[in-house]
């Protein structure tokens, strides 16, 4: 098995570490961040090393590297660690879950993740460094350019591009033929259905309260309650 250290201490690194131990060709075999954020030594019982140092302790020519942080700065954060890792000389890879449905021709970037359950249509592009998270589905044609993330349960309908920078929310859907300019925010259950302008934020309507409490709302409402 290929050897990989993970850049990352907190959930995302957790979860990147669990799904490749479970289920990829690769063996975990290092944890590395920056100097000042490590809080411990060990993580899941193998050594947590100093970013600044990890070339000399786990040579590129014998580890690969995943990068498993989340959309900090609007993924900026990512993709600065990214663009480091690879001037160190590692080659990242990409995990896509074996519960994922793809199709032959698929193009995947590199320091991808994509999550259980998602559905990626023919003739669809994944750039680099993109997170999709469970569950999502990107349609045919359709291209996700670099840095992105895409929460849970995301629907990006046909012949849709991501420009890079982007944060899509969990349930939040983009129609087709739609562009979403670099750097915005999509809210989680928000519907996209125009193109959008740069770094802007779209955001759902939030839930409304209703005046009456749940024990007595099969008496308030109009449609039947069993």
């Amino acid at each position: 098995m290929e050897k990989v250290v993970l850049f990352g201490n907190a959930e995302v690194a957790s979860m990147t570490y669990f799904y490749l131990s479970q289920d990829s060709p690769y063996e975990v075999a290092a944890f590395t961040v920056d100097r000042e954020y490590i809080k411990e030594d060990t993580r899941f019982g193998l050594p947590v090393v100093p970013f600044e140092d990890v070339e000399s302790i786990c040579p590129p020519g014998e580890y690969k590297m995943s990068v498993a942080l989340g959309f900090s700065k609007v993924n900026r954060f990512r993709a600065e660690r990214y663009s480091q890792a690879k001037a160190k000389g590692y080659e990242l890879i990409s995990y896509v879950s074996s519960r994922t449905t793809t199709w032959p021709g698929l193009v995947v970037g590199d320091n991808c993740f994509i999550s259980e359950g998602s559905i990626i249509q023919p003739f669809a592009e994944i750039g680099n460094n993109v997170i999709i998270g469970t569950g999502s589905i990107i349609g045919h044609h359709s291209v996700i350019k670099d840095h992105c993330f895409l929460a849970a349960s995301v629907v990006v309908l046909g012949c849709v591009t991501i420009e890079p920078y982007c944060v899509l929310g969990a349930n939040s859907t983009i129609r087709d033929g739609v562009t979403i300019a670099r750097e915005c925010i999509i809210g989680a259950g928000a519907t996209i259905s125009k193109n959008t302008r740069e770094r802007a934020v779209y955001v759902d309507q939030p839930a409304e309260l209703l005046p009456k409490p749940s024990d007595v709302l099969s008496q308030w409402l109009t449609w039947p309650v069993r």
